[in-house]
């Protein structure tokens, strides 16, 4: 089964124009790139709902840490940490 996973943007690391941009989000302290093109109204600090490495929606930082405690209460986090770039 996939599932979305919240990270935090914490930078914007390339912008080819409005729609087309990748930033880092970071899971807890597991950094990756992501895809932002669905989501371009999100600015460094949102926190946004990552499928495949492409982010699919803005959520509340409150609703983004629950959601995460889930899943590292449930083990799914330990794949995302074994991938850790």
């Amino acid at each position: 089964m996939c599932l979305a996973i919240p990270g935090k943007i914490v930078d914007i690391t390339a912008q080819l124009d409005d729609t087309f941009r990748t930033g880092k989000v970071t899971f807890s302290g597991i950094m990756k790139e992501v895809n932002l093109c669905m989501v371009p109204d999100a600015v460094v600090g949102d926190y946004v709902m990552v499928h495949v490495g492409v982010a699919i929606s803005k959520v509340d930082e409150a609703e983004a840490k629950k959601v995460f405690s889930y899943l590292k209460d449930m083990g799914e986090v330990e794949e995302l940490e074994s991938r850790n770039e």
